[in-house]
């Protein structure tokens, strides 16, 4: 601004007074007349006006950011999306579902009825659905001398652990009880959680061939728990179940590295264990055929292919399935 003002001064020049009457005939002939000290307030004037444009563009330019990272952060703070129904679920698009947290939910029943309300028979559960929503671990407590107990935890990976489109037959007998195979589907989800210690603990999420009996309010039944790493998973050092080395570099073979504290990291383990969970129905709708209710599950973490000692997580949560006779 004061090198813009310097500029604008007016300059006088050492003209004889004889020169200015012709020098103001001539520019009055071209249609000019000398007007120094408007045009220096001109633009004294627009150049005060830009400056205060610019300041108001700075601070809408300001509220503008401001206005934006709260509707971000206003976005990011919502909460847990509505539970939607099948149907409504279906007639959404892929676009309308991506990033909401709808897929990683289980369909709720709209006008359903409590309690089981199917006749008996030989029916197929389609559809099948476990969306978990609790994990705890049993593990120490934080305190010193507190024996171990079932934990809350956080969760480590992202939205993608509820199992889902899994099926299998299912047959109500004239006394009421149900039994229900589990098939096929996507029936294992990889989820990682940590203790209020900062230990994580990795485990498989599953159903496999689960067999479950019992009545509505409670069947339950065992089910496989395949190994968090398959055999061809190689350790940092190498060393894998079926392929990579027998024994960590450095650790001869029939020396140190059969010793009992290191035989369990030189023999990967892959072997499967066993699970238990309880179902119970909550709702139905016999016209849709749909069925609602929640679930406990009890199995083991990961054993880092048999080298650690597996802890039991405790998974709460709800279901979803639909039968076809």
């Amino acid at each position: 601004m004061q090198a813009a003002t310097t500029l604008i001064q007016p300059v006088t020049f050492a003209v004889p007074s004889r020169a200015v009457l012709p020098l103001r005939s001539i520019g009055k002939s071209f249609g000019y007349e000398p007007a120094t000290s408007r045009l220096t307030c001109s633009l004294h004037s627009d150049l005060k006006e830009l400056a205060v444009k610019c300041t108001d563009a700075a601070k809408i330019a300001g509220f503008a950011l401001a206005t934006s990272a709260l509707v971000v952060s206003g976005a990011n703070a919502e909460g847990v999306p509505k539970r939607l129904t099948y149907d409504e679920i279906q007639s959404k698009t892929y676009l309308e579902v991506k990033g909401t947290g709808t897929a990683n939910q289980c369909p709720s029943i709209e006008g359903g009825i409590d309690g089981f309300t199917f006749k008996s028979g030989k029916y197929n559960a389609k559809k099948l659905c476990l969306e978990p929503t609790s994990f705890t671990v049993k593990a120490e407590g934080v305190n010193k001398n507190a024996p171990p107990d079932f934990q809350k935890t956080k969760l480590m990976t992202r939205l993608t652990y509820t199992l889902d489109e899994i099926e299998g037959p299912l047959e109500v007998s004239s006394d009421g009880k149900i039994k229900f195979e589990e098939k096929d589907g996507i029936d294992y989800a990889a989820v990682t959680v940590q203790l209020p210690g900062g230990e994580r603990v990795p485990f498989l999420f599953t159903v496999k061939q689960l067999v479950a009996t019992g009545t509505p309010e409670s069947f339950s039944g065992d089910f496989l728990v395949p190994s968090y790493r398959g055999s061809s998973f190689l350790d940092p050092k190498g060393r894998g179940g079926s392929t990579g080395y027998d024994n960590a570099v450095a650790l001869p073979a029939g020396g140190r590295g059969d010793e009992e504290e290191l035989e369990k990291e030189n023999i990967k383990n892959t072997a499967s264990s066993t699970g238990k969970i309880t179902l119970s129905v909550t709702q139905s709708k016999p016209e849709t055929g749909e069925l609602i209710g929640v679930f406990e599950s009890i199995q083991p973490s990961d054993t880092d292919l048999g080298s650690k000692a597996p802890k039991d997580v405790k998974i709460q949560g709800i279901w979803y399935a639909q039968l076809e006779s």
